[in-house]
């Protein structure tokens, strides 16, 4: 007799989970992959260890926590807050202050390091405050309209911006700060940057993306989405850029001229199930992505295999990243469902 693979296989015999009681914001590991942290609704910010059942909640923000990233040292994260303060979290649970900024929210944060330079920004109101690896403020950084989303380039070399009628460009080591301005008419929502660091791509209010190839100034345009893109990721090699936000995996081709002129890839799809979250696995040609009721898939690029990692049931997905080398994957949901699936060879 045959028998059904229960779409939870994978969450049951390689995963970690626990309900968390407070919407999931967002999710990170560390730079060491060694623990992941899950930033909650109610403020707090939990710490699950490899292999570890009991994930510790840490006290971090008087109100929402609205932002996480790894820290640019090896351990711990930084965490942003409607309490307008921006938070280090370090893997013993210990909070600090970076820096707090009156009444306004802190609502993104970015991190990079190379081994040796340290980078930490965040976005509050119109401006993008960059801090170095001894949180001294290098500078600050103004936009035209309120910051809707930050990303440092492959080399930490620049910092992007994205915000009302398009997105801001600056090198950080700039001693003048004239920013390289991408215009395009609109509210933008988000923001991503190539691997090459030639393609910078916005999300749109208007259920669109635009991009901006640098080396020549070309304007890239992605639209027909039936809601909103909350989640850009680029591959490895930057061939592909999944975004969430359609009934299915949407992957756009950034080769062979692409992506204008090319249809995107589409995967997981056919539903009617929106994909809210995704993340690209760092190292292969594969992203994991989440669907509004709750499941969650690992799919092949190449190959076009989906892989189920959990079944439905447990509320939007909400939160979804990877660890450095792509063995463990953490993704929480808006009901406070979270997970943490090893994917090492067994």
């Amino acid at each position: 007799m045959s028998q059904t693979v229960s779409a939870d296989h994978i969450l049951e015999t390689r995963g970690i989970q626990n309900s968390l009681d407070a919407f999931v914001v967002a999710a990170a590991f560390d730079r060491t992959g060694t623990a992941a942290a899950f930033a909650l609704g109610d403020g707090t910010v939990r710490i699950a260890r490899r292999g570890a059942t009991d994930w510790p909640g840490v006290a971090v923000h008087d109100g929402a926590a609205l932002a996480l990233a790894p820290d640019a040292a090896p351990t711990g994260w930084v965490s942003g807050g409607d309490d307008a303060a921006l938070k280090r979290i370090g893997a013993d649970g210990g909070v600090s202050d970076i820096a707090s900024f009156g009444m306004k929210w802190v609502e993104h944060v970015a991190s990079f390091t190379d081994g040796k330079a340290r980078l930490v920004g965040c976005g509050v109101g119109k401006h993008v405050h960059l801090f170095d690896g001894k949180d001294d403020r290098l500078k600050t950084l103004e936009h035209p309209s309120t910051v809707t989303g930050i990303a440092f380039d492959a080399k930490g070399k620049r910092v992007a911006a994205s915000h009302y009628n398009g997105a801001s460009v600056w090198f950080v080591a700039s001693k003048t700060d004239n920013p390289r301005k991408l215009e395009w008419k609109g509210s933008h929502t988000g923001i991503a940057i190539s691997p090459d660091g030639d393609a910078v791509v916005t999300a749109m209010q208007e259920n669109a993306l635009h991009g901006w190839r640098l080396s020549d100034g070309q304007h890239m345009r992605m639209s027909g989405y039936p809601s909103k893109t909350r989640a850009m990721s680029f591959t490895k090699n930057g061939k592909w850029l999944a975004t969430s936000g359609a009934e299915s995996i949407v992957l756009w081709p950034f080769f062979g001229g692409g992506p204008m002129g090319k249809p995107p890839t589409e995967l997981a799809g056919g539903d009617g199930v929106l994909c809210t979250m995704l993340a690209t696995h760092p190292a292969q040609e594969a992203v994991a992505a989440g669907f509004s009721d709750g499941l969650v898939v690992l799919a092949d690029i190449n190959s076009a295999r989906i892989l189920p990692v959990a079944g439905t049931g447990r509320g939007p997905v909400s939160a979804m990243a990877w660890s450095p080398d792509g063995t463990y994957l953490a993704f929480g949901t808006e009901t406070g469902f979270a997970a943490i699936v090893d994917f090492s060879k067994k």
